[in-house]
């Protein structure tokens, strides 16, 4: 099984519909890194994992770029962070990053590339890049045995 699966999304829907997919795969104790410009569709994607781990269609997802970090109830239980405001890795510390990946929960680090040394080993490393007005290239990287079998999990992802 490889450690990569590249896929290209042809709008925000198709984003969306891939974050609901790789949401569907996971049962918690699970830590995605996203990363990628502004604009590049992370908070769609993470919409898309909050509907896949049962968040329901009536809480807002949406960037915690100010808050830091935001909880979503569901089949799995989320933690949002931006890093993108914080000043280095013992800020994460400080906010309970070791209890949010110690509990069943799925631990989402947007900006992840500015906290790197904070993020365990074994993580879903998602990048997403531009390739044109709504098409994105995404990247996921699976980095330790549990995050290998979330991406087997998404197998025939297109």
């Amino acid at each position: 099984m490889t450690d990569e699966h590249r896929l290209t999304t042809h709008s925000p829907a198709d984003t969306h519909a891939v974050g609901a997919r790789i949401g569907a795969s996971l049962c918690g104790r699970a830590c995605i890194a996203l990363d990628g410009p502004l604009g590049a569709g992370k908070t769609q994607l993470t919409k898309g994992i909050a509907k896949g781990c049962g968040v329901g269609p009536d809480v807002t997802v949406n960037s915690p770029t100010f808050v830091i970090v935001n909880e979503y109830a569901g089949r799995v239980r989320i933690f949002h962070i931006d890093a993108y405001r914080l000043s280095g890795c013992e800020e994460l510390d400080a906010i309970g990053f070791d209890e949010m990946l110690e509990s069943d929960s799925v631990v989402i680090v947007e900006w992840s590339d500015r906290v790197a040394s904070i993020i365990p080993d074994d993580h879903l490393a998602i990048r997403m890049e531009h390739a044109g007005d709504t098409i994105r290239d995404i990247r996921i990287r699976a980095t330790g045995e549990r995050s290998r079998r979330i991406l087997g999990a998404l197998s025939g992802l297109s």
